[in-house]
């Protein structure tokens, strides 16, 4: 496996995250689409982008082009037609990951919300699947099993996922071991992140209130951790990846904290010592 930066959780300009990501021994960044270069970027602008993060010795292990809930429930056709350009200028950056959230997979398929992301994803699976690229959807607010219906029931080879485990411990109070084993055939990517549920919560309520009529859920149901420090069990975690033959990216994503530097350099020292990457080289 290897080790991967979300750009932004540096929170500094694209070029000084990469900069960065290098001095910490990272081997490729996840950047988000909008932030680290424009949508409009042009072909000339993508190359010189790729060879300057080549040139610092990363690549790219992924893009996410990430536009919330309206995408999905109302069959945006400005972002739906956004998010194929992007799947585009992922495989110009070099990679043919495009990694999102869709929102909350509701419980019963006969309803309009169900219809409507099916709808939508299905469109942007079968384009990526065209480009030989991934449509890489990120584990979040509901348990692996629902999420593996859900994208079985789009019958096209182009979806995927981005497998958090934080996100499936802190949102859908799921099993990240468990969860590798269901989404073992959909597994592109992934994020090395931590964290804990403070207390049981409807997850439609904090990611899709407006769609599902609810109220507005606070955030302080969730806290994000330090690498180790929250409900992931890392050695059981990273034994699962390895017995399904996942050699992708474990790619560190901090949204929270002081000191981003210090805390990413924290995360790598800690993959280090599970030796995911000396698998990597057996």
């Amino acid at each position: 496996m290897k080790i991967g930066v979300v750009s932004e959780s540096f929170r500094k300009p694209f070029a000084e995250a990469v900069r960065c990501a290098k001095l910490l021994g990272i081997d490729g960044v996840q950047a988000y689409a909008g932030q680290a270069f424009p949508f409009e970027a042009g072909g000339a602008q993508l190359a010189e982008l790729k060879k300057f993060v080549n040139g610092e010795g990363l690549q790219f292990s992924a893009v996410c082009g990430d536009f919330g809930c309206a995408m999905y429930y109302e069959r945006d056709r400005k972002l739906i037609d956004r998010e194929k350009r992007i799947l585009e200028m992922a495989k110009e950056l070099g990679t043919s990951i495009v990694t999102t959230h869709i929102g909350v997979i509701p419980d019963t398929k006969d309803c309009v919300q169900y219809e409507s992301m099916h709808e939508v994803c299905r469109e942007l699976a079968d384009f990526a699947k065209e480009m030989n690229g991934h449509f890489a959807v990120e584990t979040v607010p509901e348990r692996a099993e629902v999420l593996k219906s859900f994208l079985d029931d789009l019958g096209s080879d182009g979806v995927a996922v981005n497998l958090d485990p934080a996100n499936l411990v802190m949102c859908a109070g799921d099993d990240p071991v468990r969860a590798v084993h269901t989404l073992k055939g959909y597994i592109v990517h992934t994020h090395a992140k931590d964290g804990v549920q403070c207390r049981p919560f409807d997850t439609k309520a904090l990611y899709a209130p407006r769609y599902y009529g609810l109220r507005q859920c606070g955030w302080d149901v969730i806290r994000e951790e330090p690498l180790g420090k929250g409900g992931v069990d890392w050695a059981r975690y990273l034994d699962a990846l390895r017995a399904i033959g996942y050699r992708g990216y474990l790619t560190i994503e901090r949204e929270c904290g002081d000191d981003p530097e210090k805390d990413i350099g924290d995360a790598v020292r800690f993959l280090d010592g599970y030796g995911v990457r000396e698998v990597a080289d057996e």
